[in-house]
């Protein structure tokens, strides 16, 4: 039996496939993070207006992602946007778009919470010495708020990194779609195959997210204390 497993894994470049379809799905889950947390601080400076208009597009755009499966815009993108517009895009593409748009509407909502939760006076005292709205977000407000938004960003990062398992349904041979594959391969020669190698995926995405949460924790105990 031990043998079996061994050779399932580490046998006909298996494990190296794994850690490539890893490579992909980190990939993935990093540009979506990059772009996501860009877009999301604009997003949300712009949740600090007082244009209505403004305040309800934002708010429509966030609630969409919090309503809608993931599953769900990953289709609409892949099958029902590609097919609309007459355009070819790729899964990874098409994982990168939705990811990305997800992320600036959970991180314009993070930005937005963390300038809020600042005291008012300090807006107040910035006007009463004449610094101009650029100025007072530069100095003033973003660093207070970076500290109170971190903690979050990371979280969101980490539930990106989980919900990219989700790209595999559109055709993404990422580390979940290439265990599939060795699964499909091995099951004559391993019939509990399935455990072992979601076992192995799962311990790499413990790699990956459970340090980032460990900080994240860290990082709001230390500085709500």
């Amino acid at each position: 039996m031990q043998n079996s497993v061994i050779s399932v894994i580490f046998e006909g470049q298996n494990f190296m496939r794994l850690l490539e379809g890893l490579l992909i799905t980190v990939e993935i889950a990093l540009a979506s993070i990059i772009i996501g947390t860009l877009l999301g601080i604009l997003l949300g400076l712009s949740r600090t207006t007082k244009s209505k208009v403004v305040l309800f597009i934002n708010r429509v755009f966030l609630e969409m992602f919090r309503i809608i499966p993931i599953l769900v815009w990953l289709f609409i993108f892949y099958f029902g946007v590609t097919t609309a517009l007459h355009i070819e895009l790729s899964g990874m593409a098409v994982s990168i778009i939705v990811f990305s748009l997800w992320g600036a509407a959970e991180m314009g909502d993070i930005v937005r919470g963390a300038l809020q939760s600042l005291p008012k006076h300090q807006i107040e005292s910035g006007k009463a010495l004449g610094l101009s709205t650029y100025m007072l977000y530069r100095y003033i407000l973003i660093p207070q708020a970076l500290r109170r938004m971190l903690p979050g960003t990371i979280n969101l990062a980490t539930r990106m990194i989980k919900t990219t398992s989700l790209i595999v349904l559109i055709g993404v041979i990422d580390v979940v779609k290439v265990g599939q594959q060795i699964i499909e391969t091995s099951r004559f020669v391993l019939p509990t195959a399935s455990f072992w190698i979601y076992g192995l995926i799962f311990i790499f995405y413990f790699i990956i997210c459970y340090p980032l949460s460990k900080i994240s924790k860290k990082l709001e105990t230390k500085w709500n204390s």
